[in-house]
């Protein structure tokens, strides 16, 4: 039986592919030729979107076990959406750093049309989690 169907899994394919080469551009050749020293929050920030890139890259291949990769990239930013963006753009205080790590952010979109949201459902809520304790149920 196919949990997910071949359309839907090329989908995710091509989510993962279109993030590995994004961040493989634009991300990984700093990483790997960068002249100065980085920030802190700056060398937190691209060592994170290059692994974010090397999971995505193996999400080609494996894109259901790596689904949980795509909800924390959703996850994350949809918070920084609701809890950064929006209260600056209420309040009037939407600056241009922030409105351009929003349109970055957008990008997200592209998860939840691909993501086949009964499997997610399926095996991440209603399945049973692994056990806690080393005793097992008679």
């Amino acid at each position: 039986m196919n949990e997910v169907s071949l359309v839907r899994l090329y989908m995710l394919r091509a989510v993962y592919l279109i993030i590995a080469v994004g961040l493989g551009l634009v991300i990984w050749p700093g990483v790997i030729h960068h002249d100065k020293p980085w920030s802190l929050m700056g060398g937190v920030v691209n060592c994170m979107l290059a692994a974010f890139g090397v999971l995505c890259a193996l999400g080609v291949r494996y894109p259901l076990q790596m689904l949980p990769v795509l909800l924390w990239e959703l996850t994350w930013k949809v918070i920084w959406a609701l809890v950064v963006a929006l209260p600056a753009w209420r309040s009037g205080t939407l600056d241009e750093g922030t409105t351009e790590i929003l349109v970055q952010c957008l990008v997200v979109v592209i998860i939840p049309i691909a993501m086949p949201w009964g499997y997610v459902f399926k095996k991440y809520l209603r399945q049973s989690g692994d056990r806690w304790s080393s005793a097992q149920k008679a």
